[in-house]
């Protein structure tokens, strides 16, 4: 029985969505997890034909034993793959000890965390100034040893979604922002970024054998400028001429220096001055509702191309269509528990629209966005127009409302 594992995965979004695309592939599906009430809610994953509760996913040892019962069971592993932090560089490492296809393990792992691949990427124009430092000096020096302009970026190297990045507009919300990361860092490092101005786009990316091909560029629209909340995606992303010929460029440099040769990743980059800027870089696709994006405006599923990369098969990129998209997340102002959400099924039937998703279930805890985990649904739309997918996507969004009872 040929099988592909998942190392982790998240309910819903790209991760799911591979998973899925594994099994109507005609694979067999073995998800490891660490999350207990999944096994209780097992129903809820028909295109996982086998759960697997372990306590810690990075414990290689312990995945190993799973794995040697996994193969008496009759199982032929063909990928072992994970499209979800901070298990993507382990699962590349166990893929190449178990002699499967072999990705870029070394470029994967320094995209783990912003302090290896900035350090890695330093001398690349993308770079904007940063600096790394530990929190063993007093607020003040640290201001005057690291900040040379305001506002600057805080950020933890192990931060995604948004999560522990912290803008800082004065010294004294840079005190504020230091105390803050003390309590979550403890003696790991900070990793301190000038604020780049621009419109910010997310770029996924797939390179197969050293052949570098852009799959979506998107325009990423930021509600709160403080913590970096996105909550408006619209592909394809209308690019000058310029733009676009020197972010191919700049794409081809950065994938050359950190050496990844083999493998997905996605990278926000500002475009600013008339030069490219990176933000971010992380090794898989984006998460949430990506992967359903690019397949509704290219008719790539950029997961089962990833999917075809890990089983030693040519990725096949070329659209299909050519459609606009735009997603709009929804946000709450206010923290609560949920009693219910309307305007589910208003907004389904609004022409255009092509997904709905609501993530939180009745009697959680809902608050305003300090990460992109706050983000409780979102709708998709199209059109062959982009004004239009835009106005429907936020139309429909404006249907769905949270009713929430304060605690």
């Amino acid at each position: 029985m040929q099988t592909i594992i998942f190392l982790g995965s998240n309910k819903s979004g790209s991760s799911r969505d591979a998973i899925r695309a594994a099994s109507d592939m005609g694979y067999f599906t073995v998800l490891l997890t660490d999350r207990r009430k999944w096994i209780k809610q097992r129903e809820e994953f028909p295109d996982v034909h086998q759960m697997v509760l372990m306590d810690r996913l990075l414990d290689k040892e312990k995945i190993f034993r799973q794995l040697s019962k996994i193969n008496n069971q009759g199982k032929q592993i063909k990928a072992f793959v994970s499209f979800i932090d901070p298990f993507v560089s382990l699962a590349a490492e166990i893929s190449k000890e178990l002699g499967l296809q072999e990705v870029s393990v070394a470029a994967l792992f320094k995209m783990e965390d912003k302090t290896r691949f900035r350090d890695e990427l330093q001398n690349n124009p993308v770079t904007p100034h940063f600096s790394i430092c530990l929190l063993d000096k007093d607020e003040n020096e640290l201001f005057t040893e690291h900040v040379k302009k305001l506002p600057a970026i805080l950020k933890s190297p192990v931060s995604n979604g948004s999560k522990d990045v912290i803008k800082v507009n004065s010294k004294e919300e840079f005190t504020e922002a230091v105390h803050h990361f003390r309590n979550q860092l403890g003696q790991d490092p900070l990793l301190i970024e000038e604020f780049i101005s621009g419109p910010q786009y997310l770029i996924e990316v797939l390179v197969h054998n050293s052949n570098t091909t852009i799959v979506a560029i998107i325009e990423q629209e930021i509600s709160s400028m403080n913590r970096f909340i996105i909550t408006g995606y619209h592909m394809p992303a209308r690019l000058s001429k310029h733009a676009r010929e020197t972010l191919n460029e700049s794409i081809g440099q950065v994938m050359k220096d950190i050496g990844l040769s083999h493998g997905t990743c996605h990278l926000e980059m500002r475009w600013t001055e008339g030069e490219w800027k990176l933000i971010e870089i992380n090794p898989r696709i984006s998460g949430s509702a990506i992967n359903q994006m690019i397949l509704e405006s290219t008719g790539i599923s950029l997961v089962k191309e990833t999917l075809k990369l890990h089983l030693g098969e040519k990725p096949d990129l070329t659209p299909s269509k050519v459609e606009y998209v735009s997603a709009e997340f929804i946000t709450v102002e206010t923290q609560g528990r949920l009693v219910k959400v309307t305007g589910k099924n208003k907004a389904k039937k609004i022409d255009g629209v092509k997904m709905v998703y609501v993530k939180p279930r009745k009697g959680s805890v809902l608050t305003p966005p300090l990460s992109m985990g706050d983000r409780y649904a979102y709708v998709l739309a199209s059109s062959s127009d982009p004004l239009k997918a835009k106005e429907i996507a936020k139309r429909a969004a404006g249907e769905i409302k949270f009713y929430i009872e304060p605690l």
